[in-house]
C-alpha cells in the first residue's frame, strides 16, 4: 500500500492495486520486521521501521526508474527443464496425492524454468524475468548476514554477463530477476536430510533423529552453505542463459490486462462440481509448524506429521487463546498449536484479508499468489486457470505462479497433503480447502480478464501501523575508545595477498541502523589505476564481500565493522584498498557520516607457494570481561 501511495503521488491513478505486483524471492537471509501482523515480526522483536522504510523506498525507486526508462520493445517466452537443483523436502506428503495424478508427472517437484525475455524495439537487451521453484535456503539458519541466497547470486551472474565489464551489482541497465513460484515443498539442499550426529538417514515421515528434529538437517551440494549457494545459483543462471538465447522462444502478442480483488480468506466458500461446498477457516497454525523443516528444524518435542496435540502444549497455547470446537473442526486433522486468527492482542497475529490478482501479457498469465504453494497445489492451480482461459476462448495461455506476492500467508498444501500434517500442511493457515479456494478465486479473476470486467474491490486490508510495537531498542548513541575516531582502521590487511585468499580489514564503526545506505554501500574494494586514481571494483552487494558489524560495548556504544573480501581468482594483479562508510550518532548532535580507508595492499595471481600468509594471520585471544564491556 505504501509503495502504491508513493507511485500515485507521481503518476496519479496509472498505478494501483490492480496492476502493481510485488513478488518476493523469499530469501531466508533478509532483514526482518517489515510486516504488520505480529507473528511475522516476533523473531525481530517486533516491527522495525528502518527495514520497512528501506524496502518501500527501494521498491518505489525501482518502479520509478523502470517507468522513466520505458521504450517500445518485444517480449519472448521460453521454458526448459532444470535438474540437479531441487528436491522435495516433504516427499511423504506428496505421496498422499492420488497415484493417478502423480503418474502424470516425472518428478515430485516442478523442474521447469519459464523465462520472459525483454528486448527493445531496436534489439537492445533490456532484461529478463524467470520463474523456477526452489527455496532460497542454501544459506541455512546459522547465517547471520543479509544474502540474496541462490536466486540473488544467479541474478548477479546474469547481470554481470549482460552489462558492460566493471559494472557494479545493481548498477547496470540490464536487469535479471530470478523470481519465485510454487516452492512450498522444494529445497535446494539436494543431498537430502541426514542425522548430523550419526550420518544416518532421518526418519522420513517425521524428519527426526531418535525422535527429535534438531539434528535432521538437509545439506546442499557444496562443501559449505556458501558453496552450495554458489552451485544452485549457478545452475539457475546457466539454464536462464540458455533460455534467454533460445531461438525458438515465442514472441508474445495480444492484450495487456489485469484483474484484482481483496478477499476474506478466513470465510471463503468453495463450491464443488457435485453441488457440495466447504469453507476456509480462521487462521491457525498446527503442531508441526513448530517442528520446522529439514532446511531449518524447530525445537522441543515437536515433529513433522503431528496429527494429535499433547496436554502440555495445549495448555501453553491455550494461555494465548483456546480454539473453539468450530475452529478445531474446521482445521481438522490439524491439531491447533497457535489459534492466531483469533488473537488480537496487542494487534492481529495473522491476516484475514488477502490480495488476489491476475495479469495477462499476450499468451502469458502471471498469477501472483499470497503464499507458498506446494508442487502439486501449484500444478492443480495452473491447470485450472489455464482451463478457464481456454474455456473463455484464450487457448494456449501459459500460466505462471508468482509466489509470495503482495501479502504473506504461509503455505498452501493440497487437501490430500493436508492429511499428512507435515510442516507445509501445518502452516496452511486457512485450513484444508485453501488450495481449492485459490483455484476458484483465480478462475473468477481469469474470467474477469477474459470478459474485460473489473471485479469489486472487496474488503480492504486493515492499517495496523498505529498499533505496531517493537521491543528492539533504537540506537541511543555511538562511541569510540580514547584516542580513536570513527573510521579508524583497527586491523589492517596484510600487505600482500593472492587470488583465492581472503583479505580482512576492521574499522571503528557506528551502528548500521543510523543509515542503511539505501542505494549506497557500507564498503568498497578499490583498485589503483595506472593514472593513480582509485576505482571501485566491489561493494557490499558483491558476492565476494562480507560486512560484519559487532557492538563491542553496549555501555560505551563502541562498535567494530569487519570487511572481508574473498579475492576472486580472476582478479587482476595490482594495488588495492578497502574502505568503510557509515554513520555515527551522538546524544546532542544527531547522526553524522564518517569514512575510513585501509592501507593499500598488493594482490598477485595464484596461491602462495608456502604458508607464509596463513602463518602471519593473528588470532587475538579472548579479552577479559571488563575489557569487553568497556571496549578497551
Amino acid at each position: 500500500m505504501l509503495v502504491i501511495e508513493k507511485l500515485q503521488k507521481d503518476y496519479g491513478d496509472l498505478y494501483g492495486h490492480d496492476n502493481v505486483m510485488l513478488s518476493g524471492t523469499h530469501t531466508h537471509s533478509g532483514p526482518a520486521g517489515y510486516l504488520q501482523f505480529l507473528l511475522f515480526d516476533i523473531t525481530s522483536l517486533g516491527f522495525i521501521q528502518e527495514t520497512l522504510d528501506a524496502m518501500v523506498e527501494g521498491v518505489y525507486q525501482s518502479i520509478k526508474l523502470a517507468h522513466e526508462n520505458m521504450v517500445p520493445g518485444y517480449l519472448y517466452l521460453s521454458s526448459g527443464e532444470l535438474l540437479n537443483s531441487s528436491i522435495n523436502r516433504s516427499p511423504t506428503s506428496y505421496l498422499y496425492n492420488p497415484e493417478e495424478e502423480r503418474k502424470k508427472y516425472l518428478y515430485d517437484t516442478d523442474k521447469t524454468m519459464t523465462l520472459l525475455k525483454i528486448v527493445g524495439q531496436d534489439g537492445t537487451d533490456l532484461g529478463m524475468v524467470n520463474w523456477f521453484a526452489v527455496h532460497p535456503t542454501s544459506m541455512n539458519n546459522t547465517n547471520k548476514l543479509i544474502s540474496g541466497d541462490n536466486k540473488g547470486y544467479a541474478s548477479q551472474l546474469f547481470e554481470k554477463a549482460m552489462n558492460p565489464p566493471g559494472t557494479l551489482p545493481g548498477q547496470g541497465k540490464f536487469v535479471a530477476a530470478f523470481a519465485q513460484t510454487n516452492c512450498g515443498d522444494v529445497t535446494p539442499n539436494i543431498q537430502g536430510p541426514k542425522c548430523i550426529d550419526t550420518g544416518l538417514p532421518c526418519d522420513l515421515a517425521s524428519s527426526t533423529c531418535n525422535g527429535r528434529v534438531e539434528k535432521c538437517i538437509a545439506s546442499g551440494p557444496g562443501k559449505n552453505m556458501i558453496d552450495s549457494t554458489r552451485i544452485i545459483g549457478h545452475n539457475q543462471y546457466e539454464k536462464a542463459w540458455e533460455l534467454y538465447h533460445d531461438p525458438t522462444a515465442v514472441k508474445l502478442s495480444g492484450s495487456i490486462q489485469f484483474a484484482q480483488q481483496f478477499i476474506d480468506m478466513s470465510n471463503y466458500t468453495v463450491n464443488f462440481a457435485d453441488g457440495s461446498s466447504a469453507k476456509t477457516c480462521i487462521p491457525a497454525l498446527g503442531y508441526s509448524f513448530a517442528a520446522g523443516t529439514i532446511d531449518g528444524p524447530g525445537a522441543f518435542d515437536f515433529t513433522q506429521g503431528m496429527t494429535n496435540g499433547n496436554p502440555f502444549w495445549n495448555m501453553v497455547s491455550g494461555l494465548l487463546h483456546k480454539p473453539s470446537p468450530e475452529q478445531i473442526a474446521c482445521h481438522a486433522p490439524k491439531p491447533i498449536l497457535l489459534d492466531t486468527g483469533e488473537i488480537n492482542m496487542p494487534y492481529p497475529w495473522h491476516p484475514r484479508i488477502v490480495d488476489t490478482q491476475v495479469g495477462r501479457i499476450g499468451q502469458l498469465a502471471i498469477l501472483p499468489v499470497p503464499g507458498e504453494f506446494t508442487t502439486m497445489c501449484g500444478r492443480r492451480f495452473r491447470d485450472h486457470v489455464a482451463a478457464t482461459f481456454a474455456a473463455g476462448g484464450l487457448e494456449g495461455m501459459v500460466p505462471v505462479i508468482a509466489g509470495l506476492s503482495n501479502v504473506y500467508t504461509h503455505y498452501v498444501a493440497t487437501v490430500d497433503e493436508y492429511q499428512a500434517q507435515r510442516y507445509e500442511a501445518a502452516s496452511t493457515i486457512y485450513g484444508p480447502y485453501t488450495c481449492y479456494a485459490y483455484r476458484q478465486q483465480y478462475a473468477y479473476l481469469a474470467n474477469a480478464v477474459i470478459n474485460g470486467e473489473t471485479p469489486p474491490a472487496g474488503p480492504f486490508p486493515p492499517d495496523l501501523s498505529p498499533y505496531l510495537i517493537t521491543l528492539l531498542p533504537g540506537v541511543m548513541f555511538d562511541g569510540t575508545t580514547p584516542g580513536s575516531a570513527f573510521g579508524d582502521v583497527v586491523a589492517q590487511p596484510y600487505p600482500l595477498a593472492y587470488t583465492g585468499e581472503t583479505v580482512t580489514a576492521k574499522f571503528v564503526s557506528g551502528h548500521p541502523r543510523n543509515d542503511v545506505q539505501l542505494g549506497g554501500t557500507f564498503l568498497t574494494v578499490e583498485r589503483q589505476s595506472d593514472a593513480g586514481d582509485w576505482q571501485v571494483v566491489a561493494t557490499d552487494a558483491s558476492w565476494e564481500t562480507r560486512f560484519i558489524w559487532d557492538r563491542v560495548s553496549s555501555l560505551l556504544g563502541t562498535s567494530v565493522a569487519t570487511v572481508k573480501w574473498d579475492i576472486p581468482v580472476d582478479t587482476p594483479p595490482g594495488t588495492y584498498r578497502i574502505t568503510h562508510t557509515g554513520h555515527h550518532k551522538t546524544l546532542f548532535r544527531g547522526v553524522s557520516q564518517y569514512h575510513g580507508t585501509s592501507d593499500a595492499f598488493k594482490v598477485e595471481n595464484g596461491p602462495p607457494e608456502n604458508n607464509e600468509i596463513r602463518a602471519r594471520r593473528i588470532i587475538r585471544p579472548r579479552q577479559p570481561w571488563w575489557k569487553r564491556i568497556f571496549g578497551l
